[in-house]
């Protein structure tokens, strides 16, 4: 036995082999089981797909780096329900592509940060956000305010995001530049952050 181990650990290239087979079989045990329960693959009752302002929002969510300073995911702790809310559920994201969950909290979780606010409250909180919290230490997008949606890409984005299974309708893609065009980034920035965490009661 003593001479098996011997020639493993001397032998680079098997090791990495033998490696690679135990890693791949923990990862097919841990996540294989999830593929096939309920709950992490179907979308919780009242989800609804993004509209496509919240749509772009989303994207301008991501091109913004908000991503790097806020999550989006409450973990099952004590202290992270009482400060933000229910704990975040598979089926609240099985549409989102990519997930937006995050790690980095330099700025707080905005996984149920819909409706928590009014529309003028995130307007002004992106425009200075030091004017609504004096301690912040984010940047501001004012540039949000001027930069107008064309929502030419719109309706593709929206027939990309339904060939992963997003139930978008042809209604939804067929209106989607005119539902788009003209609003700022802004409100479409507003919009998104608005929808977060609804679905959930």
């Amino acid at each position: 036995m003593r001479n098996v181990h011997d020639l493993i650990e001397r032998n680079t290239g098997l090791m990495v082999v033998l490696i690679l087979i135990v890693i791949s079989f923990g990862a097919l045990v841990e996540i294989t089981p999830l593929m096939f329960q309920r709950q992490t693959t179907e979308p919780v009752e009242g989800l609804k797909p993004y509209t496509a302002l919240q749509l772009e929002g989303r994207d301008i969510y991501i091109r913004e780096g908000c991503v790097g300073c806020h999550s989006q995911m409450i973990r099952p702790f004590r202290s992270e329900t009482e400060r933000y809310g229910h704990y975040s559920v598979a089926g609240e994201t099985v549409w989102e592509h990519p997930f937006l969950w995050g790690s980095k909290r330099t700025g707080p979780d905005l996984a149920r940060v819909g409706g928590r606010y009014s529309d003028d409250w995130h307007r002004v909180h992106l425009m200075d956000p030091r004017a609504v919290v004096p301690e912040s230490n984010m940047p501001a997008f004012p540039w949000l305010a001027e930069n107008t949606l064309d929502g030419e890409l719109t309706a593709k984005k929206m027939e990309v995001f339904r060939d992963f299974g997003v139930p978008y309708t042809d209604e939804d893609i067929a209106g989607a530049r005119e539902a788009v065009k003209g609003k700022t980034e802004m409100e479409a920035l507003i919009a998104y952050l608005q929808s977060l965490g609804t679905a959930l009661k």
